[in-house]
């Protein structure tokens, strides 16, 4: 079996860039372990994050510092024993969060931003996928008054430079907005561009089918397996060999393993995360973030998802979802949360960067080898249009952004 280009990693990056691939013309095979979307862009927020200008720097404050050490707050926690593994990555992450360096690396970033929803807008059309799209934005709910003070004078900055749409909802206002809340809430930011997905993992199944339809070939197998053949490239799946002249990488949080087998050695690390949906309770319209308990929830079709913040620890680190369990008793005083309807937590792993920005381009010492991982929070955002940049250098064509930012070569 032979292709012309190999996609390893079925979530939303690995299968936006298989689709711009074939859009373009070229034979693709797309391989994964398991079933598209059924890793980290399954269990996300859902949010096509066009807002998403400023990814989330290294908190800088000692006072957030000093929380997040003791273990006082529940948006952050963090296996001690993983900790000497990642310093070095830390230190560099907390670096990059600087001042003088973060100004840049948001630019960066805010430029793939910017074709977010454009980039979805085709695919969610041609994958017959309306249905599980809202447009209508999410929001931010603050519990104390100068927190939301300062986070609004920090949005209406963003939606001014950017040309974002937000509305500041004061708590009188919220309430009537969300007539689920129990409690008083100081206000909250309205983000009025993104799109919530009600089942991201089923937006990416979608995808992939829209792949297939157009030609593409899909087949389970192990990254792995990934070897130089003859002049290209090589994998094994259950159909047998597959040969390529190229191969991306797009294998989020678990590209770090298969980069250290070809010598190469990134600062990526990983934020896990946990999630667990309940139901027979309030309903909401739009996700609504309680931004000092790092509780996203989300309205889904199996319930509302409860997300959590960031957790440090190596990916294939036992589960702790301590945050979960603080997160549904605050929620529960926010509103009626209803039952879980899983018997267990879904734990996965959100792949950053250092410098908080994606790594798409070619590999710097191999040939026919492409890299697009490191997505941070925002791979279910960005997929599509990373896959676009990734295609465009493949093909030689002139790319519709600046790929310098992104660049490998960075390291």
């Amino acid at each position: 079996m032979s292709s012309d280009i190999l996609v390893l990693g079925a979530g939303m990056v690995g299968v936006g860039t298989a689709l711009a691939l074939r859009q373009r013309g070229h034979a693709v095979t797309l391989v994964d372990r398991k079933a598209p979307g059924q890793e980290t862009s399954y269990g996300n927020a859902g949010i096509i994050q066009r807002e998403a200008v400023r990814p989330y720097a290294f908190p800088r404050d000692w006072r957030k510092l000093v929380q997040v050490a003791l273990r006082r707050g529940n948006d952050v926690h963090y296996h001690a024993a993983g900790m000497p593994a990642l310093a070095t990555r830390l230190y560099r992450y907390w670096s990059h969060s600087a001042p003088r360096a973060y100004p840049g690396i948001a630019a960066a970033y805010a430029a793939l931003i910017a074709h977010s929803l454009s980039e979805h807008a085709g695919w969610i059309r041609q994958a017959d996928a309306e249905d599980l799209v809202k447009r209508e934005g999410w929001m931010q709910g603050f519990r104390t008054p100068a927190l939301f003070e300062q986070a609004g004078r920090e949005a209406r900055e963003a939606a001014q430079a950017h040309g974002l749409g937000c509305d500041l909802l004061d708590g009188e206002a919220l309430a009537h907005r969300v007539p689920a809340l129990r409690q008083r809430l100081a206000g909250a930011i309205h983000w009025r561009d993104p799109w919530a997905v009600n089942d991201p993992g089923e937006l990416v199944a979608r995808y992939a089918a829209l792949f297939e339809r157009m030609g593409g070939r899909l087949l389970r197998g192990d990254a792995a397996s990934l070897r130089r053949q003859g002049a290209g490239w090589a994998v094994d799946t259950q159909e047998g060999p597959v040969q390529a002249a190229h191969a991306v990488l797009a294998l989020g949080p678990w590209a770090d393993a298969a980069l250290v087998r070809f010598g190469y050695r990134f600062p990526l690390f990983v934020k896990r995360g946990y999630h667990r949906h309940y139901a027979g309770g309030a309903t909401l319209d739009m996700p609504l973030l309680d931004v000092e308990q790092g509780v996203m929830l989300a309205p889904m079709r199996r319930g509302l998802r409860l997300t959590t913040g960031a957790e440090f620890a190596p990916i294939d680190a036992p589960p702790t979802p301590v945050q979960l369990a603080e997160a549904e008793r605050s929620t529960r005083e926010l509103v009626d949360l209803g039952q879980g309807v899983e018997a267990q937590p879904w734990l996965g792993a959100r792949p950053c960067t250092a410098d908080m920005k994606p790594v798409i381009g070619a590999a710097p010492r191999h040939p026919g080898l492409w890299f697009n991982f490191g997505h941070g929070h925002q791979g279910f955002t960005l997929g599509p249009a990373s896959g676009r940049l990734v295609a465009e250098l493949i093909g030689g064509e002139t790319p519709y952004v600046d790929p310098r930012p992104y660049s490998p070569q960075r390291f």
